[in-house]
């Protein structure tokens, strides 16, 4: 037999493939449902790139209560860098969507385009990221953390508290970690 030839899809994935199987239980709602969902977030991802070249280039929006022109204006009045890799390990990294150090502020601005409510502790976990990869106390220093998402903005300022324990486990959770691979490739 010859196969048809479908070079054009080679390493993509259907949406409704056969690697995601659990669509079988799918009634028609949870498919349409489902490919919302994917929808917005390939939406998502698309205004996610546009908001950093517009940040990258300084490039503000119409002044208005609208999400996305609230982040980019505040992200490039405030001289922040756009999706900023902070790394502590192969087990813990992750990319800021805005973040700035500045006069011993770390600001960390992350832009949210779906209803989903957004929680803080995603922006705690960068700033224990900042603190581990430069080496910097959080006790010794100011930090602002923000969520822009359904025409808002959600503002905390984290103190050592907060910030201290998700190092802490970071460290912990990386040694066990490292220990198992290393384990792992032993035998």
């Amino acid at each position: 037999m010859t196969f048809n030839k479908h070079s054009n899809l080679s390493g993509q994935h259907a949406f409704l493939g056969a690697s995601k199987y659990a669509w079988l239980n799918y009634d028609e709602e949870k498919v349409a449902d489902t490919y919302t969902n994917f929808l917005a977030a390939k939406k998502g991802t698309i205004l996610h790139d546009f908001a950093a070249r517009c940040i990258t280039l300084g490039q503000k929006l119409p002044r208005s209560r609208k999400t996305l022109n609230m982040y980019v204006n505040d992200a490039i009045g405030f001289r922040m860098m756009p999706e900023q890799v902070l790394y502590f390990s192969e087990n813990y990294f992750g990319t800021a969507d805005a973040i700035s150090f500045r006069d011993n502020c770390l600001r960390i601005h992350d832009l949210k385009t779906g209803v989903t409510p957004a929680h803080m502790e995603q922006l705690e976990i960068y700033a224990a990221l900042f603190c581990l990869e430069y080496a910097v106390k959080p006790s010794e220093i100011e930090m602002e953390l923000r969520i822009y998402q359904l025409d808002d903005i959600l503002i905390f300022q984290p103190t050592v508290e907060d910030i201290a324990p998700i190092i802490d486990k970071i460290r912990t959770f990386d040694k066990i970690l490292k220990r198992i691979k290393a384990e792992e490739n032993e035998s």
